[in-house]
């Protein structure tokens, strides 16, 4: 079932996510995230936007959120968005239901913009984005430096 985080995720998200941190270009966090810190995150999140996890039978395998996309005033109507999913949970379409879900409570928050920011090369979650709707609208080289390499960041939108 795919329901509202709360912070009483947090341990089961730090879990899924901070394997990426560790072992991961996905991501540019270098540190594990604390499940304090994970639990200040979901807070300030859902205070304004969608959080949403998918579990099975009590088991949180994935989450997607969306944040504020920048801290101006004028880009309110725009945000970013993130999925994540534990390694048994992959290549089921729960990432696709997770988007799918959140796009559907963004449109009624009135979002205008969706963003999705993806660390290349990253196939998997560029076809999720495309299948979806986005459509590519930035490519910035060599713009994160992890594990001793440089990555590309492009940005995808989808219009809503």
């Amino acid at each position: 079932m795919i329901r509202n985080a709360t912070v009483e995720d947090a341990g089961a998200i730090g879990a899924i996510y901070n394997p990426y941190v560790l072992g991961s270009t996905i991501t540019f966090e270098e540190e594990e995230v604390p499940v304090e810190a994970m639990r200040a995150r979901i807070a300030e999140v859902t205070e304004t936007y969608p959080w949403l996890v998918y579990e099975d039978r009590g088991e949180v395998g994935g989450y997607a959120y969306a944040a504020r996309w920048r801290h101006r005033a004028a880009y309110r109507h725009s945000v970013e968005t993130t999925v994540y999913l534990a390694p048994l949970f992959q290549r089921q379409g729960i990432g696709r239901r997770l988007y799918v879900e959140l796009i559907e409570k963004l449109r009624a928050l009135g979002i205008h913009r969706v963003m999705g920011g993806i660390a290349l090369p990253n196939a998997g979650s560029v076809a999720l984005h495309e299948r979806l709707g986005f459509k590519k609208v930035a490519h910035f080289g060599e713009v994160g430096r992890k594990f001793d390499r440089w990555i590309d960041v492009a940005y995808w939108q989808l219009d809503l």
